[in-house]
């Protein structure tokens, strides 16, 4: 079964990712989809985006299937909608799986290279939280990351790239994964130390990147957290808002998750933008735009420690700003 949910188009076609993973029940899958897609139509508004907000889901079968067939189906699902929502790689999807569904719509994005795309946008996802740990970091502590301790929750895709950006800056690394292939990669190539995954939150570091899926600051987790600042990939890492605030009550610095790891959509957008205007994808604007994840970082948590407002809050606050300045009309 898959589901596209598409919750705003104030700003543009809604754009994001299809998660392929596997459910227990269909009404999971649901409420992950909207959770994301609100997700997404808040990353695009606080990264200056003329996108919306949209994600889909497919519950990836228990026993075996066909995935180029499957794919195929999807592309055709995607074409039917029109052009209101616009598909790309997620968790459990792949480069090989959007060339897939290239065949049967063009709304869609995140191609290789040797067809014009940016290819895998986990790098540049990467990129972007690197750049928000750095403000978090300044912020904080008043300097680099030379030297900082940071706890990677999950170092798959992006939290490998994330890993080896940290890593070149000198950053000291701990790490966990419920792949060991994966642990055991980043060990090796970047002498980072391995810590099972209950064990992860509660390392004496000075930064927390969750890297995983989402809703994993909770009841259990928050009381075992040690690190002055929480900066991840994750989407929807706060399992309630609630969690949000006690994070502020106690002093850490949360960087809101869409708002730090919306290098991914920055770069699908630019070869998106790049195909539908005939200029071409441009990597070079599209880094710049993701180093400027920085700026939009340092001032939200800048702004949330002067009106003494949790930092998930006054980034709701810009986007609803924002959001609240576009005529309903304008929905597509």
């Amino acid at each position: 079964m898959a589901i596209v949910a598409i919750h705003d188009t104030r700003l543009g076609p809604s754009l994001g990712g299809c998660r392929f993973i596997p459910y227990a029940h269909e009404e999971l899958a649901l409420i992950d989809a909207l959770r994301l897609a609100r997700g997404m139509s808040y990353k695009a508004a606080i990264t200056g985006l003329p996108l919306g907000g949209g994600k889909s889901v497919i519950m990836r079968p228990a026993k075996a299937f066909d995935r180029t067939a499957l794919f195929t189906a999807f592309g055709r699902f995607v074409d039917g909608l029109g052009g209101r929502y616009i598909t790309a790689e997620d968790s459990g999807t792949s480069v090989e799986d959007m060339v897939v569904i290239r065949s049967q719509t063009k709304h869609v994005t995140g191609l290789p290279p040797k067809d014009g795309g940016g290819g895998d946008p986990s790098p540049f996802t990467a990129l972007g939280v690197r750049r928000g740990i750095e403000a978090c970091v300044r912020h904080v502590y008043g300097r680099d990351l030379a030297g900082i301790k940071v706890a990677i929750q999950g170092v798959g895709h992006v939290g490998y790239y994330l890993a080896k950006e940290l890593h070149a800056l000198g950053a000291k690394l701990t790490i966990s994964d419920i792949d060991a292939s994966r642990t055991n990669r980043v060990r090796e190539e970047l002498g980072a130390t391995v810590v099972p995954n209950d064990q992860i939150f509660a390392q004496d570091v000075d930064v927390l990147a969750p890297c995983a899926l989402g809703a994993i600051l909770d009841d259990a987790t928050l009381p075992q957290i040690r690190a002055k600042i929480i900066a991840g990939a994750a989407n929807n890492q706060l399992a309630e808002a609630r969690h949000g605030d006690a994070l502020h009550a106690r002093g850490v610095v949360y960087a809101p998750d869409y708002a730090i790891n919306a290098g991914g959509l920055v770069n699908v957008h630019a070869e998106h933008h790049g195909h539908a205007t005939g200029k071409g994808y441009d990597e070079k604007a599209s880094r710049e735009k993701v180093l400027a994840i920085h700026d939009t970082i340092l001032e939200i948590v800048e702004r949330a420690k002067a009106t003494n407002v949790p930092s998930y809050r006054v980034a709701d606050l810009i986007v609803e700003e924002r959001l609240a300045k576009i005529p309903s009309t304008a929905a597509v």
